[in-house]
């Protein structure tokens, strides 16, 4: 269990009390809806672009993004590749018109559009999907740091959650924006501080570009993915295509994100502070996978756990297993001083033959790391222990012959239950990677700004999530749907109750959550899932006048439930989920519209 120095506190406390009391006393007194809700319409761009980065950018991004780098390499950038294309498209047809109907969410259109089911609708289907990622996001932070400091995860979920609530409540939509200035400060001068240290660890003799080719030795580099293999999750395509519409759908339709640049002083200044994201966020996921690469390098030349997670390693060496894990512990050893004798060979001659030995050391310490996650499993599942022991004895029987049909069936099953054992949530250690470097490895003080830097991103994306929530709830379903005079003051105090509500939920969801793969792809699956459906309904508002409120509202519920039942049973990666539910929509709408009695919708308002 690791043991913060006093100086390390200070400046993880200070850094967070900081940012909670500027966001309280520079947004108190906030009495209007306007001011409220919209954060007076008085932010400037470079502000928004800032706020708009901050809410993607979650605990998640730094713990995860670079335990996905550490353990597959650069690829993942490439699911951002569509940001930029989608920010121009919002910046053309999105903002211009929610600008021109002074809206207070992006569904108020649907009604004006539509209907007011299909707005709540729409509404509904924005609180299920973003109140589960405000938990998870909470929850992110939380769970790791609490394996890894021995804190009491409860404890932690309602520390941030309290904190959260405690400026949002306050100050709304202008203390998120504020606050996030300030969080994405701390956010960037961290990592830089972590990529710059984890350099200078690194032997004297291994310059930058020699870490650089000794991680493109072991595949680490590999950016741009051009198959069309739909088993891949991130290639080019997924990136530029499914990743396109995933951004359409998150920053032109999700208030969370559109709430942010709705605070904007002028049109223009709301299509700037987009812009200045599409241009900076791809750089800067770049960057952040880049410091996990570093990690890697870093561990090329100095030893490095079998699994990050301290708390498995002791039960599985406590366990029936202990000396297995001993054994591969034992193997890692010697695996690593190979390892980095040829890391320091390849920075100074890097010939072919020692970049194939360092790809084949890596894929051997790969496949011992796959191991201990079993061993692991098996230590605190049992299920899991008897389904190996059976399939180890028929391998075993069938060894002699190892051309055989059987044998190479029985082997893939034992192998694809060392893959399962590994995604497992208790032996999943790849989110726990960079937090347990920074502990380790970081000097006195450092080590207090990464913690900040993580929670300060947990806060940020948080207080827009529930923000978010809260203003959909008082909008788009209590304003509407609930009877009775409701001037300004009323709205204000209202927001103020569901703010904390939303808050109160977060929490709870963050201490039922699981960890499930990596955090950073459960939280976009759970966005895929919903997203592209969202998506479609807006583009037939935009662009098919001639389709009707039922025909959206039926579409809309029909699209839902086959693209969770496509993602239930896996038919195809994530990422086209979000076009797959877009088209979808949008065809099953059409074709309702023809099939349904031609009964005309008066529609409220046709200055959209």
């Amino acid at each position: 269990m690791q043991t913060l120095d006093w100086r390390d506190w200070l400046v993880l406390i200070a850094t967070l009390l900081a940012i909670v009391g500027y966001g309280t006393w520079k947004t108190r007194g906030r009495k209007n809806a306007q001011d409220y809700i919209k954060g007076g319409n008085t932010t400037k761009w470079w502000t928004i672009g800032l706020s708009v980065m901050a809410t993607q950018a979650s605990a998640i991004t730094f713990l995860s993004t670079t335990g996905q780098a550490f353990s597959d390499g650069m690829g993942f950038v490439q699911f951002y590749f569509g940001l930029p294309i989608a920010m121009v498209i919002i910046c053309l047809v999105f903002i211009p018109l929610y600008h021109r109907l002074k809206v207070y969410t992006a569904y108020e259109f649907l009604e004006n559009r539509f209907d007011l089911k299909t707005r709540s609708l729409t509404a509904i289907l924005f609180l299920i999907q973003r109140g589960l990622a405000a938990g998870i996001t909470i929850f992110a932070p939380a769970i790791i740091l609490s394996v890894v400091l021995g804190w009491n995860i409860v404890t932690l979920n309602i520390v941030i959650g309290v904190l959260v609530i405690i400026y949002t409540v306050s100050g709304g939509t202008k203390a998120v924006t504020v606050t996030q200035k300030q969080q994405m400060f701390v956010i960037f001068a961290g990592m830089l501080a972590a990529l710059f240290i984890i350099i200078n660890l690194i032997p004297d003799d291994v310059s930058f570009r020699d870490a650089i080719d000794i991680a493109g030795a072991t595949g680490k580099m590999e950016v741009l993915d051009f198959s069309f293999d739909l088993e891949n999750r991130y290639t080019v395509w997924t990136g530029l295509i499914g990743g396109t519409f995933l951004m359409l759908s998150y920053f032109g339709t999700d208030q969370s994100q559109v709430q942010r640049y709705l605070s904007g002083k002028s049109m223009k200044e709301m299509q700037m502070g987009l812009l200045f994201n599409g241009l900076l966020k791809v750089p800067m996921q770049f960057f952040i996978l880049l410091v996990g690469v570093m990690v890697f390098v870093f561990y090329q030349f100095n030893p490095s756990p079998l699994n990050f997670i301290d708390a498995s390693t002791q039960t599985v060496l406590a366990s029936e297993y202990g000396d297995d894990y001993r054994t591969l512990q034992e193997k890692q050893k010697t695996l690593f001083l190979d390892k980095q004798t040829l890391s320091l060979d390849y920075s100074k001659n890097q010939n072919l033959k020692t970049k194939q030995q360092l790809f084949t050391i890596d894929s051997i310490e790969k496949s011992y790391r796959l191991k201990s996650k079993f061993l692991i499993k098996k230590a605190v599942d049992s299920e899991y222990s008897s389904k190996y022991n059976e399939l180890q004895q028929e391998v075993e029987q069938l060894k002699s012959n190892a051309e055989s049909e059987a044998y190479i069936e029985k082997s893939a099953e034992l192998t694809a239950l060392y893959k399962d054992a590994a995604k497992d949530t208790q032996t999943n250690d790849r989110d726990y990677m960079f937090i347990r470097f920074i502990l380790n490895n970081l000097p006195t003080g450092l080590i207090g700004l990464l913690l900040a830097v993580i929670l300060s991103a947990a806060m940020s994306s948080t207080a827009s999530e529930i923000n978010a929530l809260a203003t959909i709830t008082s909008i788009d379903l209590y304003g509407r749907n609930v009877s009775g005079e409701k001037d300004d003051a009323h709205m204000v105090k209202m927001t103020k109750w569901f703010t904390l509500g939303w808050g109160i939920i977060a929490i709870i969801i963050a201490c039922f959550a699981n960890l499930a793969e990596n955090l950073i792809q459960l939280v976009n699956i759970i966005g895929s899932i919903f997203y592209g459906n969202v998506l479609g309904i807006f583009l037939l508002a935009f662009f098919f006048k001639h389709i009707k409120g039922n025909a959206v509202f039926t579409g809309a519920l029909i699209t839902q439930t086959i693209v969770v039942l496509g993602w239930w049973f896996d038919w195809m990666p994530y990422l086209w989920l979000n076009l797959f539910g877009c088209v979808l929509v949008i065809v099953i709408a059409h074709i309702l519209q023809v099939a349904l009695p031609k009964k005309e919708l008066t529609d409220v308002n046709k200055s959209y």
